[in-house]
């Protein structure tokens, strides 16, 4: 039986958190000395690659300024709809009144409108971070494999 070499065949467990431990086998006899340095290389390009997929999004803004919009319009069209059902009543209440009640109504509106439009745009950021944290991942793994297959290793999750 023959003794194991390091040359041959070397387990790793990167230290970059998204990659998990993968056997690395050289193909071309390269040195335990080699293998290391083209380690630590394709480890450098895996993370560029990842943060150049990071820096590709766009900001999420204005959640809570459509949200008050679409609020107020919401407020002000329902004031007049409950004006209009009711017009014996309205009849009654000089137009500076019922204007007064629709901006009233059109201001609560609003804010409800800018507190659901912020929370939607927390939630829209929060699946965005997720999204880009998996890309990021993916994007260094398919680098960092690519990277020492190309440099004569096989690479196996």
């Amino acid at each position: 039986m023959r003794p194991f070499t390091g040359s041959l065949l070397l387990v790793l467990v990167c230290a970059a958190p998204s990659l998990h431990a993968q056997s690395v086998t050289p193909l071309k006899g390269q040195s335990s000395q080699q293998m290391q340095l083209d380690i630590n290389d394709c480890n450098t390009v895996a993370t560029n690659a990842a943060n150049s997929a990071a820096s590709t999004s766009s900001p999420n803004v204005g959640g809570r300024v459509k949200g008050a919009a679409v609020g107020a319009a919401a407020g002000a069209a329902g004031a007049q709809v409950r004006s209009n059902q009711h017009e014996a009543l309205s009849d009654r209440v000089s137009d500076d009144t019922k204007q007064q009640y629709r901006q009233n109504r059109a201001g609560e509106v609003a804010a409800a409108g800018a507190v659901v439009g912020g929370s939607r745009q927390r939630q829209e950021r929060r699946e965005e971070r997720r999204n880009q944290s998996q890309a990021q991942g993916s994007a260094q793994a398919s680098a960092y494999s690519g990277c020492l297959q190309g440099r004569g290793y096989q690479v196996n999750p």
